[in-house]
């Protein structure tokens, strides 16, 4: 059983799109798995954040959030985890990118990408703190029903950004196609994956700094 009726599901659906087409890091990365791997990796990047995007949904509506919320050792640990892993596939980019006719044989299969992404999207604990924020303002319930609105709350923000992604995938795909016109402009492009992927990664470190 759930409370939602049209006019809030209306309204949730409005606002998870802008917030889902608003230039973010999730933008970002799919833009550099895009670039680095083409439109099939820009989709295997969006499949996979969707995955874990869903799995913090899941997660959040039995508590998941207010676990990592009470607990600031996991959510730092998280974070760092994720920020290593992160400024690690830009240097490995940024390393490749020197010796553009390396690039083919390393290119990550579609899998890897998928796997990848999972692995971003599960060490960005905000995900899930940003669930216990926001999905609650679009339901009173409580109890067990408010785990199922919750639920379906989540996973219709998670299936709504992974259309808003492809999107950016398909328009990233299009930048792709004109930067590989040029051996020069080629270059420029693994620099630039590089440069994202460790421009998220130190973004991670700073939210730490910060907060620390």
């Amino acid at each position: 059983m759930i409370t939602l009726t049209f006019e809030i599901v209306t309204t949730f659906i409005l606002a998870t799109l802008m917030i889902s087409l608003s230039p973010g890091p999730s933008n970002l990365y799919i833009l550099a798995c895009t670039l680095g791997s083409g439109k099939q990796g820009g989709t295997a990047a969006a499949l996979g954040m969707a995955v874990g995007s869903s799995s913090y949904a899941i997660g959040t509506a039995f508590g998941l959030a207010a676990l990592i919320l009470y607990v600031p050792v996991l959510f730092v640990l998280i974070k760092v985890l994720g920020a290593g892993y992160l400024i690690y596939l830009g240097v490995s980019a940024l390393r490749f990118a020197k010796a553009p006719h390396l690039r083919k044989p390393v290119q990550a299969t579609t899998s890897q990408i998928v796997k990848r992404s999972l692995l971003v999207e599960l060490s960005n604990p905000k995900t899930a703190l940003f669930f216990i924020a926001f999905l609650p303002q679009f339901t009173k319930a409580t109890g067990d029903v408010l785990v199922n609105d919750l639920l379906v709350l989540g996973l219709m923000f998670s299936a709504i950004a992974l259309c808003c992604d492809l999107i950016v995938a398909q328009l990233s795909h299009q930048l792709g196609k004109w930067m590989a016109r040029s051996p020069t402009i080629a270059v420029r492009q693994e620099q630039l994956v590089g440069l994202i992927f460790v421009g998220l990664g130190l973004t991670l470190v700073w939210d730490l700094w910060q907060a620390g």
